[in-house]
Parts: C-alpha cells; sequence; structure tokens
C-alpha cells in the first residue's frame, strides 16, 4: 500500500506547529505528491460588562443578564471565534480534479464552572478548575475541485447566512459579550444582533465555477427541529447562495442572496397536531472597499427561523413559533463602516440589530422578546502581518413587548490576535 506521507515529513510539520510566532504559514510536501498545511489564529480578550436587570414583566430571558440584579462581570475569554488549530491534507491532482480534506480543531481558553444567579454553582463538577468541554471539530470535510466547480462532504459552516457572520467586523474579536455564568462558550459578536448563527453542520454541497464572478452554491443538510413541538424530521434542510465578487482600481465589492427552506411534521398532540412546521428565509447582502473605506450592509428576513442560530428550534426563548404553534416572522440587519488610517491603525463601527413578530393569534405578546440591538466601535492594530490587538466598546439593549423598560449592558474588550 502507497505511504501518503513521510513519518519525517509529518514530524516536520509538528515542529513547525509547535514553533510558535517565528513561522506565518507553511506547506510540508509528502510522497507523490500529497501534501500536508496547517492554518489557525490564537485569540483572547479581556471583558468587561456593566448590565441592567431584566425589567418587571419580561418573560423571555436575556443574553445580557439573567440575574435579579445588575450585572457586574470581568473575564478573560476567546471572542467571537474559538482560537483554531486546522489542518488541511492535499491529494495528488488526478484527471484536472483536486482533492482535500480539512480538520479544525475549535479550542476556549476560558474555565467553563461558574455560579448561578443565587450563588450556587450551576453544575457540581462546573468548577474553575474544570476545562470541559473546551475543544470541539466543527470543521471536518472533503472537497473535490475542477472544472466543474466543487463538491464539498462533510461538517462545515452552513451557508445561509454564512456570508452575514463572516463579513462582521467582530468576528476576530468579541462583539457583544453574553452573561452566561457557564462561559464555556464564546461571545456573540453580533449573533442575535444583526443576523443569525449560521451553525456548522454535516451537509453535502456543490459550488459551480466561477462565471464571470458569480458563483452558486446548493447544499443538501441535516434537518434540524424548528419548534419543540416538531416529531419528524424526515425531509433535508436546503440552502443555496449566490454571489458575486470583483475588483477595481482602488477598490473591491462582493455581493450575496443566501436562501433557506425546511419542513417538519409536528406532534400529533398539542397546538396545530400533525400540521408542518415551515423555515423559510433570504439572506442577502453587499461588502465594498473603496480606497481606505469599507461598507459592507447585511440583512435576513423569514419565518419559523429563531432568534440566535437558525432554527433553534425554540431551544432558545421559544422563538420560533408561538404557543399556537404559528411561525414567527423574523428580520434584521447589520450596518458597518471601516476606514484604514494606516498600514496598522484602523478604525471601525457597525450597528445591527434582529425583530421578532408577535403572530396574529397572540397579538402583542406579554413579555416576549421584541427586538435585539447592537452597536460597536472598534480599533485595531496589527503589530505584523500576524499578530493584531483590538479595543471595543460595546453598546447593546433588548426589548420586550409590552414591557415599558428596556435592558441596557455597556462593555469593553481588550485583547489580541495571533493568525498563521
Amino acid at each position: 500500500m502507497m505511504k501518503k506521507f513521510s513519518i519525517g515529513a509529518l514530524l516536520v510539520a509538528m515542529a513547525v506547529v509547535m514553533a510558535g510566532p517565528a513561522q506565518a504559514a507553511f506547506t510540508v510536501g509528502g510522497e507523490n505528491g500529497w501534501s500536508l498545511s496547517t492554518d489557525g489564529i490564537v485569540n483572547i480578550f479581556g471583558t468587561y460588562q456593566a448590565t441592567e436587570a431584566a425589567p418587571t414583566g419580561a418573560v423571555t430571558a436575556s443574553f445580557l443578564n439573567n440575574g435579579p440584579d445588575a450585572n457586574q462581570k470581568f473575564g478573560v475569554r476567546v471572542g467571537l471565534l474559538p482560537s483554531i488549530i486546522a489542518f488541511n491534507v492535499k491529494a495528488p491532482t488526478t484527471a484536472g480534479i483536486d482533492s482535500n480534506v480539512r480538520a479544525a480543531m475549535y479550542v476556549n481558553v476560558q474555565n467553563s464552572g461558574g455560579l448561578d444567579a443565587s450563588g450556587g454553582l450551576v453544575n457540581p463538577l462546573a468548577t474553575h478548575y474544570n476545562t470541559d468541554p473546551n475543544i470541539d471539530f466543527r470543521e471536518f470535510f472533503y472537497t473535490a475541485s475542477g472544472k466543474f466547480g466543487s463538491f464539498l462532504a462533510g461538517r462545515a459552516l452552513n451557508l445561509f447566512q454564512g456570508q452575514n457572520i463572516l463579513n462582521d467586523m467582530t468576528l476576530f474579536t468579541a462583539g457583544v459579550v453574553d452573561s452566561s455564568v457557564v462561559h464555556g462558550g464564546t461571545s456573540l459578536g453580533h449573533i442575535a444582533y444583526g443576523y443569525l448563527y449560521a451553525n456548522f453542520g454535516p451537509q453535502f454541497r456543490y459550488t459551480t465555477p466561477d462565471m464571470g464572478g458569480v458563483k452558486v452554491a446548493m447544499e443538501i443538510g441535516e434537518p434540524y427541529m424548528i419548534s419543540r413541538d416538531s416529531a419528524k424530521t424526515n425531509i433535508p434542510r436546503f440552502e443555496t447562495e449566490v454571489s458575486y465578487a470583483t475588483t477595481f482600481k482602488g477598490g473591491s465589492i462582493h455581493a450575496w442572496l443566501g436562501g433557506l427552506w425546511q419542513q417538519d411534521t409536528r406532534l400529533n398532540s398539542g397546538p396545530r397536531p400533525g400540521g408542518h412546521n415551515t423555515s423559510l428565509g433570504i439572506a442577502p447582502g453587499v461588502n465594498a472597499a473603496i480606497g481606505p473605506v469599507g461598507l459592507m450592509l447585511s440583512g435576513y428576513y423569514g419565518r419559523g427561523l429563531g432568534v440566535f442560530s437558525t432554527q433553534d428550534g425554540d431551544a432558545v426563548f421559544n422563538a420560533s413559533t408561538d404557543a399556537f404553534g404559528i411561525e414567527r416572522k423574523h428580520w434584521g440587519f447589520l450596518a458597518q463602516t471601516t476606514f484604514q488610517v494606516t498600514d496598522s491603525v484602523r478604525l471601525a463601527a457597525n450597528y445591527g440589530r434582529t425583530d421578532v413578530s408577535a403572530t396574529d393569534q397572540e397579538g402583542p405578546a406579554t413579555g416576549v422578546k421584541k427586538t435585539q440591538e447592537a452597536a460597536v466601535a472598534q480599533m485595531n492594530f496589527n503589530l505584523n502581518k500576524f499578530t493584531q490587538f483590538t479595543l471595543e466598546y460595546i453598546w447593546a439593549r433588548d426589548s420586550w413587548f409590552n414591557v415599558h423598560d428596556k435592558m441596557t449592558s455597556h462593555q469593553v474588550a481588550l485583547g489580541t490576535v495571533f493568525f498563521w
């Protein structure tokens, strides 16, 4: 059986990985045209937040503060992206087809322990000594590319609203910091405050060749439970994205339009017995650079989508459907501008919000979450091509139907990211 990599090549690759910031990016060649490369980031942020208590009458909880009093908290944690170490294996080009495998580990650096509102442990085993679970494999897929386009099979970022999060300036920073007492996860960026989390999921995907800057991607994914009353998920989830990218003298432009459709069957008991839930959405966006100025606008609209991740299945705030089993309407947007002051310094700001509608059956539902909005002011300093420092101020606010008071949070994040 032919060897794909020599042991020596693999040891060299691991040695370079552990060598630290002296190396940027690299590729190690193996036998018979095989190669191994790696990429990743290490990020860590100090965050401080001061958040008002939830207003009286608010039924659905907030990402910002679920305790009875004003929340003041300092943390040392990853930002929106965990730290990442990824390995890419490329096979020899055969019959004009390039085949690759990507495996990426996403790592949280913070401990997973914490106290609940009463001062007790959320989990008796979750203490500041506990670092589990701190690693997950969000990417593990195979691709084949050629004149026909490309085919992907495995676990990867889903298409619907994928570009919305990838073009958010807080992707590599912190953005909105949630108040979760168990800091086993990331900060939010603008998730739930301008777009929904696209999520990483198992899928088959086909992407057309570049047609004058235009590409069309189509995904068949594992279906999700749209609501807590879902009984059958026997129809695949379908996602698509049409994108256009071009460059011109002094600038570039990238535009996209994503789409989602899925249906599942409801329980035979409860509201709408035996009926169907349907998730349907579109997500447009455009990102343009003209000289030192960057402008980005993205959005989404649909029903049965949720308020945190796409199709969160009512797991968060009962937002996909109402108490009668009717899908709610959801929409949101993110507007952003950046300015490259020097080669090393960039200033940026954005504002995003998500909205949930009350259905005709329930009217303006008392205590149900209505709007989540956030603004971020950011300064980045690039020490070199692979080391970045960021200072952010974050303002976030939640509001509810038929509840006069709103919840406001003021936050600061200071951190660093190392890329390779």
